[in-house]
């Protein structure tokens, strides 16, 4: 991919629902930005519309949702399920990122997530996996 392709890459970077740790998010947010996509931080506590809102508004290719509340099984499925109701989710990576246990991330994937990464995931893998995966909109 050239590097005028990689900045054509959206990405919204989410923290939903009470989980005030935005660290991670931080951090995953300067290594997008490193890798060339244009991110958009969501800021702390979003609910679930917001975050569709803001997801559908900016025209995103990539959501990456930050969770380490624990909040994942009912707030990541209110996400989906919002941007389906828009059209969004078709042409929309959903990624999933914090502590979310193996029968979890099963469950999300099963609902559509594409990948979800744990503590200890590096940089390079999670923005391989976008470069990859992100939607094709040319």
């Amino acid at each position: 991919m050239s590097e005028a392709e990689q900045r054509q890459i959206r990405c919204l970077v989410a923290k939903v629902g009470l989980d005030g740790h935005d660290r991670g998010a931080h951090v995953i947010s300067r290594a997008f930005r490193d890798a060339g996509f244009e991110v958009i931080y969501s800021g702390l506590h979003r609910e679930p519309e917001e975050i569709v809102q803001a997801a559908v508004q900016e025209d995103v290719d990539v959501l990456g949702i930050s969770i380490l509340s624990g909040a994942h099984d009912t707030l990541v499925p209110e996400i989906i399920e919002g941007l389906k109701s828009y059209g969004a989710f078709d042409d929309t990576l959903v990624l999933v990122g914090g502590i979310i246990p193996d029968e979890d991330e099963q469950e999300l994937k099963a609902m559509g997530v594409a990948e979800v990464f744990g503590p200890g995931a590096s940089m390079d893998e999670m923005i391989t996996f976008v470069r990859e995966n992100a939607p094709d909109r040319s």
